[in-house]
């Protein structure tokens, strides 16, 4: 083989499938028997087209009644907001009078019901005397007017206030008509529910005397249940009517309001994940392209953890033939020669005398390793899609990586490798040849180093070390000849 310059073009080649440029094949996550199926093999649908839907009838009983449930869970949300409201006023403890505190029953932190006895409250500041006036007397009379009460056994007379008049007449002593009038002195001190007295209001006295009550006395009782978390009194303490004095935590109403939200939000999620599920009953394409499968009818029943009764694995499969590419797998040693754009030569066993073009789409540098080398995915995007490419058909491709132009090239099975890693080749020294050109004497053969540059499939550039014309030769073990 003589040393010769000639036109080299770089090129890394492999070989693949051919497939469409993007391939749907329908799936479905539920089952049921196909209501609609309106399209046929061969027919082009585009993105979003209805392939199929399914009897849905399940799933909607099934909203129904997650719906109600909703409903239920929420009705008893609101019953147990409305009765937290309601039970406000009933948590808060109040005095009902003015007085002091004169014994607790209860402690902060004691754990109440209804009717719990928490304090008794008495007003010893205030007196009232309740004694009978003739009935035409009291007629007269009105709440807040002046009156005299004098206290039994002394010659202390107080001055007071008509507190209340009863509505109806009564029957006095000798049968006089007498109505009660209540009068509200103030308590000097040494009046006590032991005390009596009498009263005179203007020109009028009254029938007969009585003895004095405390203007108040009362027993504050809870009207809720629960913890008691407040209690700001003390006894001895002055309290006024109506003052809270300790409030009952809703511990429990707090708990159960907690969980009847927990049972709407859960309620809530399972009736969104059903009606998203209710989508799933209608398979629409996800691609623009021509459908190449078409395996479910109007009619049938499909079985989603199947795919069918009959093990069909895809309801449909459509495919966008719009381009075509395949890819081809490059060794380590050359994906750093591949770049996006470069163009390709390709052809097929099945279509002889052919050939297409091409151009590298994609360089995926996700490779794959086996037996201590790696090779990466490269994408060919075909021109023009011609319509005798068909998907599945096996093609080879040569990647242009460089015209070389004119260069000095020797075949690649001549070099071999060298101490240190040089590069040699056999070489045809004088007297090596006869005048025919060929090998005449393989002692006169002699190992030549040489710096290498760009290659091909058969050929490889030679930068120096040799000169065009000169003889090398490849060792062929299989011939009588081991020189050729």
């Amino acid at each position: 083989n003589v040393a010769e310059v000639r036109d080299m073009t770089v090129s890394v080649s492999g070989t693949g499938p051919i497939e469409p440029l993007h391939t749907y094949k329908a799936t479905t996550l539920v089952s049921g028997e196909v209501l609609e199926a309106p399209f046929e093999e061969g027919q082009v649908v585009n993105k979003g087209d209805l392939l199929f839907r399914i009897d849905a009838k399940d799933a909607e009983n099934s909203i129904q009644q997650l719906e109600l449930t909703l409903r239920s869970a929420q009705l008893t949300l609101n019953d147990l907001l409305k009765t937290q409201s309601d039970n406000q006023k009933d948590r808060n403890i109040k005095s009902g009078a003015d007085g002091v505190i004169t014994k607790l029953y209860v402690e902060q932190g004691d754990m109440v019901t209804v009717g719990t006895l928490v304090a008794d409250v008495l007003d010893r500041d205030r007196m009232k005397l309740t004694v009978p006036f003739h009935a035409a007397d009291a007629a007269a009379f009105y709440v807040g007017q002046t009156a005299s009460v004098a206290v039994d056994g002394t010659a202390e007379t107080m001055s007071g206030t008509v507190d209340s008049i009863a509505a109806t007449d009564e029957v006095g002593p000798g049968g006089t008509l007498v109505r009660q009038v209540t009068i509200l002195v103030s308590n000097p001190g040494a009046l006590s529910e032991t005390s009596r007295g009498t009263a005179s209001i203007g020109n009028s006295a009254c029938a007969s005397g009585s003895a004095f009550t405390y203007a108040a006395s009362k027993q504050i009782t809870a009207k809720a249940s629960g913890e008691l978390g407040t209690l700001s009194v003390k006894e001895g303490d002055r309290v006024s009517d109506g003052q809270v004095i300790g409030v009952i935590d809703e511990t429990d109403m707090a708990t159960q309001i907690e969980n009847a939200r927990i049972q709407v939000e859960n309620a809530q999620l399972s009736l969104k994940n059903a009606q998203d599920r209710l989508e799933d009953y209608s398979i629409t394409s996800t691609i623009d392209g021509e459908v190449i499968e078409k395996n479910y009818d109007v009619g049938d029943n499909i079985d989603a953890t199947t795919g069918s009764t009959s093990g069909v694995t895809y309801p449909a499969v459509i495919y966008d033939l719009s381009a075509l590419t395949f890819d081809i797998n490059i060794h380590e040693l050359d994906i750093n020669k591949i770049q996006v754009g470069q163009q390709v030569e390709i052809t097929s066993d099945a279509l002889d005398g052919q050939s297409f073009t091409g151009t590298v789409d994609k360089v995926n540098i996700n490779g794959t390793t086996s037996n201590g080398v790696t090779t990466y995915p490269v994408t060919v995007r075909i021109d023009g899609s011609p319509q005798e490419l068909k998907p599945g058909m096996n093609i080879s491709a040569r990647i242009i990586v460089e015209d070389a132009g004119q260069v000095l090239c020797i075949p690649v099975e001549a070099v071999s490798r060298g101490q240190n890693g040089v590069s040699l080749v056999k070489v045809a020294g004088p007297g090596a040849l006869d005048e025919a050109g060929s090998l005449a004497d393989p002692s006169k053969l002699e190992d030549r180093e040489v710096t290498l540059g760009r290659n091909d499939e058969s050929f490889i550039e030679v930068l120096s070390g040799l000169e065009e014309g000169e003889t090398v030769f490849i060792q062929n073990a299989a011939s009588a000849n081991p020189w050729g």
